[in-house]
């Protein structure tokens, strides 16, 4: 899907439009359509084939046309245009946070700022200090936002860089002389972000292979070429290799480049100790190869229990696979349904009927509608007399034995500054699912938000504390709390932790998911989908359980409907 590179290059037209200043109306046209690209429920190059690119929402003749250009060369002139005449790197400065496209102008317009190398000057200088609308608050916002936007260049989230891989194995697949094809690195390890591709060949034909590799579509530089390496940088930035491994050394390869690098240093630690040397090639006893041809050959030899990529980070997996104790891991079959997803009632783009339906296809046990509350007002929140409304329609769906998966009556509810909800209890506990979030006052300090979350879990209607840290991946850091005290009174009130699927959240992270199975918690893994496509995330958060160790048992929807029910009863 392009909706994304479409949705960016229509967003940075419209913040090059706010730096020169000329139109007023201009950009924010150009913001709401980037915005309806970016939350189709439906794949924007589809949309174009059929000529209806007038009837999204914000897009109009001008615009539509512009993406056709787009989407057939790749370039829109009017943007190119715009970035000869302002040397704006919006894509660097839109990153950080606290940033928008009225600081970026008047950061431009009152100091020069292109760039973060620039803006990161103005701030060592003191330059920003006294600017209209920038006090200590902001600057401090900018200041940690660089860091954020800094640990983000050249790296592209998990989706993104699986997509591609996919892309990429699959015409290598085609060229007839490739036996065989694995992505290697942090995609097999399903890490949340990745800087590289890493891609493993096995091949009858090494120039036939080079050749289709350095040809593939979008790659705008040879960074080097030879038998057994390639290295190639695609226009997006993410720079790929593709290495020839011989079918004898293909596992210790692919064993090798999966790392990570802490994992192969102690993997070679026990070989050493067993008298063998253990690299790229194979293991092996002085000149003798031990095993090659397999990962499971490697791990075997060494006296271990096959490791799972996703395990590799050298956090005691190694010593788990001696003893014969890793997990057994959740897979994308074990989930009996999803807990958390939105319509267009609050901010979602698809109707409940199209959630129903497209969480059917999915063959669910059941599926919870979980629309927000009347405080997030920028979501359209559900006030009590609309969320009784939606009670009374899912009664009526549930009834209508169109589906035979249950729907689930379920809402998000905010956490208020004070620990309480913003809906009342005797609605709450009519309600199947509550789950209960932060969404706002995420600067306060640790014990204050610490004390709201567990003032809000002791309420006996909630059921799930959803995207419990706040992060958002290369975005927004974690908010400060306390999550020794949250998983003791969610405990107590028996309230599980949400694993939020979505691929900018993946919150909790491997190590606190791992802290709150050890706490005796359970774990909901949700999509908090908002489109009928962001259902498909659900693999991503069960990427995100496996590194974190979670298995089946720890999970409250694997559970079957009346299990969960009685599970969440309290």
């Amino acid at each position: 899907m392009r909706n994304k590179d479409v949705a960016a290059a229509l967003s940075e037209i419209g913040i090059l439009l706010e730096v020169e200043g000329k139109d007023k109306f201009k950009p924010k046209s150009y913001e709401r359509a980037a915005r309806s690209v970016e939350n189709l429920g439906e794949d924007i190059e589809a949309i174009a084939a059929r000529g209806e690119l007038t009837s999204v929402p914000g897009i109009g003749e001008a615009i539509a046309k512009k993406i056709e250009s787009f989407l057939s060369t790749g370039h829109i002139e009017a943007l190119d245009s715009l970035r000869e005449r302002i040397p704006v790197k919006v894509a660097e400065l839109d990153a950080i946070p606290g940033m928008g496209p009225k600081t970026i102008k008047l950061l431009y317009d009152e100091l020069g700022v292109t760039d973060i190398e620039s803006l990161e000057t103005a701030l060592k200088e003191g330059r920003l200090k006294g600017l209209k609308g920038i006090g200590p608050k902001t600057e401090t916002e900018i200041a940690n936002g660089i860091g954020l936007a800094r640990s983000g260049i050249g790296r592209s989230f998990l989706p993104d860089a699986l997509a591609t891989a996919e892309q990429v194995m699959a015409h290598m697949h085609t060229v007839g002389h490739v036996r065989r094809i694995e992505v290697a690195g942090s995609v097999r390890r399903r890490k949340e972000t990745v800087g590289d591709l890493d891609f493993l060949v096995e091949t009858d034909d090494e120039g036939a292979a080079v050749n289709a590799f350095v040809g593939l579509e979008g790659v705008a530089d040879v960074l080097a070429k030879g038998a057994t390496k390639t290295s190639v940088r695609l226009r997006s930035g993410l720079q790929m290799d593709m290495r020839v491994i011989p079918a004898e050394s293909f596992g210790a390869g692919l064993q090798y480049f999966t790392g990570s690098i802490d994992h192969n240093v102690h993997l070679r630690t026990i070989a050493l100790k067993k008298g063998l040397e253990l690299n790229e090639y194979g293991l092996f006893k002085g000149k003798k190869q031990v095993e090659g041809d397999s990962e499971e050959g490697i791990y075997r030899a060494l006296g271990l229990d096959y490791i799972p990529p996703e395990l590799r980070e050298d956090s005691g997996e190694i010593d788990a696979a001696l003893t014969h104790t890793l997990p057994k891991l959740i897979s994308l079959s074990d989930i009996r349904g999803d807990l958390h997803g939105h319509t267009n009632e609050s901010d979602g783009t698809n109707t409940t009927e199209e959630m129903v339906e497209a969480a059917a296809v999915k063959k669910y046990d059941y599926y919870c509608i979980s629309d927000h509350t009347k405080s997030l007002k920028i979501a359209h929140g559900l006030d009590e007399k609309r969320l009784l409304n939606r009670i009374q329609e899912i009664d009526e769906l549930n009834s209508s034995g169109r589906w035979r998966m249950r729907i689930l009556k379920g809402v998000e509810v905010d956490i208020l500054s004070n620990g309480e909800l913003d809906m009342s209890d005797n609605v709450l506990a009519q309600l199947d699912v509550v789950t209960a979030s932060v969404h706002s006052r995420m600067k306060d300090s640790k014990d204050a938000i610490t004390e709201r979350v567990c003032t809000a879990l002791s309420n006996r209607n909630v059921h799930i504390f959803g995207h419990p840290t706040g992060r958002l991946i290369l975005e927004r850091p974690e908010y400060e709390i306390d999550l020794d005290r949250v998983f003791e009174a969610a405990k107590s009130s028996r309230v599980a932790m949400e694993l939020n699927s979505h691929p900018h959240r993946l919150d909790l992270n491997p190590g606190n998911l791992r802290r709150a199975v050890k706490a005796g918690l359970k774990i909901a893994i949700n999509t908090d989908a908002h489109s009928v496509l962001e259902l498909e995330n659900m693999k991503f958060g069960i990427f995100q359980a496996c590194r974190g160790w979670i298995e089946p048992r720890n999970v409250l929807n694997t559970l079957p409907l009346k299990d969960l029910l009685a599970a969440i009863r309290k």
